[in-house]
């Protein structure tokens, strides 16, 4: 199925947008994390948001989830880990693909900065998804830097898979398979040559054939490399129109004020916007 538009984020501005593209009569789809799993979710008391002060984050997600869930939105739980723009977009999520005609990105801030290495060897065995790349290091020593709460399942996919498993991250993992080595280690690096020969640990050399590097999410200059941002931001028009055609953004990830009335706002816009963009162009 091709949907009108995929929405990044199942935040608050994402799911303002999906509201509002589904008030115009747009199918949605919205891929993200759980909404529990927001930052948000963690406020005690949101006091700022007119006319509804006093809830707390989670109540208040809670809420937008529920009327964009009730709106006919539909949702897939999990990161984009690589996105195609081509006659429309087409998103990868584990195995899956997803398309759509028109892209809202409320991502919020990507806040963990790439290691040393990571980008250079990004393809020469760096990699953001076990199930895409998995297959190719049966048999081979890999390392999965956990940043993400579903990473320690990941490695127990790729030790299922034949790979010999070594798991680092700064805190011990929940969930780890018993027979997969754990280092913990906070400070890390990507070594290699033509391709990863191993990551640096603290300061220890621990070889490997390839890093997978799980994170909760990834930046959206990794999926979209020509999107223009500004100190750190997606730089965005008045209609929340990225330099990229058909490709809006909205919330935290276009920059400051932080709050969630900004970036419900802003997601109501993206998609008003993206419905223009899609009413307005020819049929293929």
């Amino acid at each position: 199925m091709t949907y009108d538009i995929i929405v990044l984020g199942s935040g608050p501005a994402g799911l303002a947008a999906a509201v509002a593209a589904r008030g115009r009569d747009k199918s949605v789809l919205v891929i993200g994390n759980r909404w529990q799993d927001s930052p948000l979710a963690k406020a005690e008391r949101v006091d700022n948001y007119l006319g509804l002060p006093g809830r707390t984050g989670a109540e208040m997600l809670e809420a937008f989830y529920q009327h964009a869930a009730e709106m006919g939105v539909e949702f897939v739980v999990g990161k984009a880990i690589s996105l195609m723009a081509w006659n429309g977009f087409m998103v990868t999520v584990g195995s899956q693909v997803y398309e759509g005609k028109a892209l809202i990105l409320a991502p919020g801030v990507v806040r963990q900065a790439k290691y040393p290495g990571e980008e250079e060897y990004l393809g020469r065995g760096v990699s953001y998804c076990a199930t895409c790349d998995g297959m190719l290091y049966r048999g081979k020593q890999v390392i999965v830097v956990g940043r993400s709460s579903d990473a320690p399942h990941e490695a127990n996919y790729l030790q299922r898979l034949g790979a010999h498993v070594t798991y680092v991250s700064p805190q011990p993992p929940q969930g780890l398979d018993e027979g997969i080595p754990f280092v913990k280690a906070g400070k890390l690096a990507v070594k290699g040559e033509q391709a990863v020969t191993g990551l640096e640990a603290d300061g220890v050399l621990i070889p490997c054939d390839g890093v997978f590097v799980l994170r909760q999410t990834v930046a959206p200059t990794d999926l979209l490399p020509t999107l223009e941002t500004e100190a750190g931001y997606i730089k965005v028009d008045r209609r929340m129109a990225t330099n990229v055609e058909g490709v809006f953004a909205a919330g935290d990830c276009t920059g400051t004020p932080l709050q969630v009335s900004k970036a419900v706002g802003e997601g109501h816009v993206a998609a008003l916007s993206a419905c223009e963009y899609l009413d307005q162009k020819p049929e293929q």
